[in-house]
Parts: structure tokens; C-alpha cells; sequence
């Protein structure tokens, strides 16, 4: 038996106009996985519990298999684990954003541009961090380089008590000032935001700012292979899907040209995946960032361009893997395809609504639908209400 998890990040969606009223599952073209759909199980999955912020951390520990009512600690610790931070029981984690501001002179008074900086390369980051490290670091706080715009700072003794950062996609087009909710614990990080733009602007970078967010302490996972006796990898362009599976145990396969865009390598991915599986590999769980990206963006054709990409260059090749001449035709195949939350476009943000999933199996039909979206999903009355139950659903080998 092998596994593959396609985790589509942000795909769902709600009606869009400019798709004749539909959403850009069901108006993308992709006959992979409208074909298994048609003889799947097709349902939806509640992934996000109530009183938790509908995030990609939250929702990919959910349909990880682990409950993030118990296990959720905040997204940067997950983040800081992949970048190899080795972080003490007191210590504080927080997501910084490289971002570009607008619109003022002093920094209260300017406008989110680009939560991600314009996507801003890696190699122009991790030198603006190191910089920032080298001018506001200090024995209190100090600045990790990630990935592209997403990087962490680690606050020693630092509390949880800071009053609300709010994530800078959600800020995007808005005064910032109306957005810094903290209290006096908080006061002295929004003082080094204020400060990195005072150090920034006007050098001609695609970042004129950090962002600091998403905070939260050392994250503790029991193994993925104890919890369900199988040899995981993990495939994603992101820290916080590396961090993820760091923490669970599971091994993190590095992918040349991943951007967590739509100009990532959709093929490298489906070809490492296919690879571990190959190699021993139980189970390969695939994570693309290119949808949520495109729906922070409010970016309908590219949206709906990086569905039809995923089902073209990575899940067609994983199922010719299994067919004649594949290697693996012997084996049987179980795929999970699903999002881990909505990103609708005309909001720019993350929801809290069910996803839809499909679970496809090889060797048993099951009734399906001939279109993979959210109306099919919900019209089936399949519904998991804790999606951390979804994970065993799928390896379930009934």
C-alpha cells in the first residue's frame, strides 16, 4: 500500500463572477482529478476547530492526523523548527514577514503593499535579515532567515500576553496603523517593526519592513510513524510545512526551485514524492502553495491556472508511477486530495468553512462525483466534523 496526501492549500473557494459564477475548482480543467472523483469517496472535512484561527498551520496539523484543539502552540515554532532553531521551554517564536509599506513617511501613517514583499527572492531576504539581526538583534531578540519573505524571531523570555499582531496578508491595502492591537507586552515589538522601517525605506529593496505575528511556544508532535506505523516524507516549498514534519518525525525532502507560488516546480515535487515512494516510503505528503498565494493576491486566472498545474504536472505523473511501466504498478494506491482551508478571492483571507477531500483507492470504487469541488462535496452528505479524523479515514486499509 503507498500514500499520497495532495495537499492544495487554499483551493476552495467561493462563486467567483468572473468564472460565470462558479469557483475555481470546478471552472479549472483538470481531468485527473474529476476522473477519480468520479469513483471516490467525496466529502467534506471541518479542519479548522472553533476557537482557532483558520490558518495553515491549524489545518495542515489537522489533516496531519493531529488534533490541533491539544497540539496547536502558535505557527512560528513550527517555522523555527525547520529553519533549526533549537528553542528553550521560555522561549517566544514569531513569524516576520519581509513586507513592503506605502503611502507615509512615518511608519503608523503608511499602507500595506505586499505582504510578501513583492516576492522577494530568497537570497535578497536573508540578507536583509542578517542586517536587521545585525542592527536590532540582540541578546532578547534574534532574527532566522527562512524562505523568500517568510523568516522568524525568536524572543527569549518573552510572553504570549502581546495583545493581537494581525497576519500582514490580512492587512494588505490598509492603513497599518489600525491593525497594531497590542498591549504594553507588545509595545516593544511593534517598536522593532517601526525601527526596521526606519533602517529600510528608501534603500531601493523590495522590503521596506518586517512584520512580526503569529507567536507561540516550542511545539511538541508525537511521531507520525508511531502514531500511524507508516514512513512519512514530506514535500513543500514552506517552513511551516518543513517545521511540521520535523517535529512529527517525518523526513523533509528538499525540492530545487520551490517558491510556494505558481512558478514553483510542480514536477520536481510529484518527482521527489514518487521517488521516496520508490525508496521505501510509505506514505508522501505533497503540499502546494500556489493556491492560497493566488487567493491572498485576489488572482482568479492564476488561481485557477495552479489547480489545472497541480493536476497536470504532479498528480498525472503519480499516477503513471502506478501504471505500465511505473515501477510501482504492483503496489496499491490510496490518494488524499483536498485543501486545508478556503482562501476565497473576493476576500483575500483565510475561512473557517469545511473543505471538500476525496479519497481514491485503486483496488475499491466507491460512488463519487464527476466534478471534484465544493458543490459535489457537500451534495454527498459525507461530512468529518473533527478533521483530524480524516488522516485515519484515509489509511484506513479496509
Amino acid at each position: 500500500m503507498k500514500y499520497v496526501v495532495l495537499l492544495c492549500d487554499g483551493m476552495s473557494d467561493l462563486p467567483c463572477p468572473e468564472l460565470g459564477g462558479k469557483t475555481p475548482m470546478t471552472a479549472a480543467k483538470k481531468p485527473n482529478m474529476d476522473k477519480l472523483s468520479a469513483v471516490s469517496e467525496i466529502g467534506l472535512a471541518k479542519t479548522v476547530p472553533d476557537g482557532l484561527p483558520p490558518g495553515s498551520d491549524v489545518a495542515n496539523l489537522s489533516v496531519l492526523g493531529y488534533n490541533p484543539a491539544e497540539y496547536y502552540t502558535g505557527r512560528s515554532p513550527l517555522e523555527a523548527a525547520s529553519i533549526g532553531v533549537d528553542m528553550k521551554p521560555t522561549d517566544v517564536a514569531l513569524r516576520c514577514n519581509l513586507v513592503a509599506l506605502s503611502g507615509g513617511g512615518d511608519f503608523r501613517d503608511c499602507e500595506m503593499s505586499s505582504y510578501c514583499a513583492n516576492d522577494i527572492k530568497t537570497d535578497e531576504a536573508r540578507e536583509i535579515i542578517r542586517f536587521i539581526d545585525e542592527k536590532l538583534g540582540s541578546e532578547r531578540f534574534r532574527f532566522y532567515p527562512g524562505v523568500s519573505y517568510r523568516h522568524c524571531l525568536i524572543w527569549d523570555k518573552g510572553t504570549l500576553d502581546i495583545g493581537v499582531l494581525t497576519p500582514p496578508h490580512d492587512v494588505t491595502g490598509q492603513k497599518i496603523a489600525d491593525r497594531l492591537n497590542v498591549n504594553g507586552n507588545g509595545r516593544e515589538l511593534v517598536s522593532l517593526m517601526e525601527r526596521s522601517y526606519e533602517l529600510l525605506k528608501g534603500k531601493g529593496r523590495s522590503a521596506n519592513s518586517i512584520w512580526l505575528w503569529g507567536e507561540g511556544r516550542r511545539a511538541k508532535l508525537p511521531s507520525f510513524k508511531g502514531k500511524y506505523g507508516l514512513n512519512a516524507v514530506m514535500v513543500s516549498a514552506v517552513d511551516l510545512l518543513k517545521g511540521i514534519a520535523v517535529t512529527a518525525g517525518m523526513e523533509v525532502i528538499p525540492i530545487e526551485g520551490a517558491t510556494g507560488y505558481i512558478d514553483t516546480n510542480f514536477a520536481g515535487k510529484a518527482k521527489a514524492a514518487v521517488d521516496a515512494l520508490k525508496n521505501g516510503a510509505d506514505l508522501a505528503y505533497i503540499h502546494m502553495e500556489a493556491p492560497d498565494e493566488c487567493g491572498h493576491r485576489g488572482e482568479t486566472s492564476n488561481k485557477t491556472r495552479s489547480i489545472e498545474l497541480i493536476d497536470e504536472l504532479v498528480l498525472a505523473p503519480i499516477l503513471r508511477a502506478f501504471g505500465d511501466g511505473g515501477g510501482l504498478s504492483a503496489e496499491r494506491l490510496k490518494i488524499l486530495v483536498t485543501p486545508d482551508h478556503p482562501t476565497p478571492l473576493s476576500l483575500k483571507t483565510h475561512t473557517r468553512a469545511p473543505v471538500p477531500f476525496m479519497i481514491y483507492d485503486s483496488e475499491n470504487a466507491a460512488g463519487g462525483a464527476k466534478v471534484f469541488g465544493e458543490d459535489g462535496a457537500a451534495k454527498t452528505g459525507v461530512y468529518i466534523e473533527n478533521g483530524h479524523e480524516l488522516m485515519g479515514r484515509f489509511i484506513c486499509r479496509n
